[in-house]
């Protein structure tokens, strides 16, 4: 491995010279500095993390924070994570992952050591205890995902109040007037996630202005849980013809067991759903969906942080409208609704 020392003897100049050079701590002429960085470039030499941040310098790495916790749709993350990497990338840095439930803590160990130049928080509480932390850091964030304050945050994610709505207008204007919400796992709303929370209001918001009935059931993804659930819903509200589900690892669940149950959809009932493009239009019956822009999230916030590292303010929030596609899964209610029963 090249070092700093074989750089200083190939340019003919100390140690000390070529370390001014990297650090810009000192005024080195323009000759100097040309030859040194012509030695630095014949020579392949990469100077160490730690040592360009121990000599006032950056590290080139962006950390990601991505806990993994329960209720969490994995493909997802991983979408954003590797747009983050990508775009990382093309900016020039690397990314460092962080996937452990520390929260504030994994906070204070970036910012109190040399790992990154920057924090990308991912899976955003409305209450996170780590906003605290990331408002008085030196190093700056982005957050992908919406607290209930913004104030100093630079913050992107999809306008999930205004997704939720869509949902519920599309299936209004379709005449359907009972619906019912498949949402997240518990655990998902037992932390307050932001996402799940401005959803499941923008959902409540649009059925009441549209005067609709409306059930909200969180849901496990597994069969089990999502035949139990869906059994339940049609107990309660027989009437129901319109479902709406956020929660990925339900939609192919769900479907079988409205297969088994003997509900066509969408003659019997329309399924629309907050998911991946990829999840909605493979599904078996394809679902008219909003997509969550996965990848746009990762790089808008890759862009962000970069503009801070350039010295620019935070801008606050920026939320991306959502787009519904209409697909089979979406149709007509039913002109009889009770007839939605089932069929022996």
């Amino acid at each position: 491995m090249v070092t700093l020392a074989d750089v200083a003897r190939h340019a003919g100049v100390s140690a000390s010279t070529v370390s001014y050079v990297l650090s810009g701590k000192r005024s080195i002429s323009t000759a100097t500095r040309e030859r040194i960085q012509h030695s630095i470039d014949a020579l392949g030499y990469r100077p160490h993390a730690g040592a360009r941040a121990l000599a006032g310098g950056r590290t080139s790495v962006l950390a990601l924070m991505m806990p993994l916790r329960t209720g969490l749709y994995l493909p997802v993350m991983m979408e954003i994570a590797m747009a983050v990497t990508t775009t990382a990338r093309a900016h020039g840095h690397d990314v460092l992952l962080l996937t452990g439930e520390e929260g504030p803590e994994a906070v204070r160990r970036v910012e109190g050591s040399a790992l990154a130049d920057g924090m990308i928080v991912m899976d955003v509480e409305l209450d996170d205890p780590r906003l605290p932390l990331l408002r008085e850091a030196e190093r700056p964030a982005v957050l992908v995902g919406l607290p209930a304050d913004t104030t100093g945050l630079d913050c992107v994610d999809l306008d999930f109040a205004a997704a939720g709505a869509r949902c519920v207008e599309h299936l209004a204007s379709l005449g359907h007037r009972r619906l019912a919400v498949l949402g997240e796992p518990p655990a998902v709303y037992a932390r307050g996630t932001g996402y799940a929370e401005r959803t499941l209001a923008g959902i409540r918001a649009a059925a009441a202005a549209h005067g609709l009935d409306l059930l909200h059931r969180p849901v496990d993804g597994t069969y089990g849980a999502v035949a139990a659930a869906v059994t339940r819903i049609f107990e309660e509200r027989p009437g129901t013809t319109g479902l709406v589900v956020q929660n990925e690892a339900a939609v192919e669940p769900l479907l079988a067991v409205l297969r088994h149950q003997g509900r066509a959809v969408p003659e019997d009932v329309s399924v629309v759903a907050l998911c991946p493009d990829q999840v909605a239009a493979h599904a078996s019956v394809p679902l008219t969906a909003v997509a969550v822009p996965a990848r746009d999230l990762g790089r808008i916030a890759v862009e962000r942080l970069v503009a801070r590292l350039r010295g620019e303010d935070a801008r606050g929030p920026e939320l991306l409208a959502p787009h519904l596609t209409v697909r089979a899964g979406s149709g007509p209610a039913p002109t009889a609704p009770g007839d939605a029963r089932g069929r022996d």
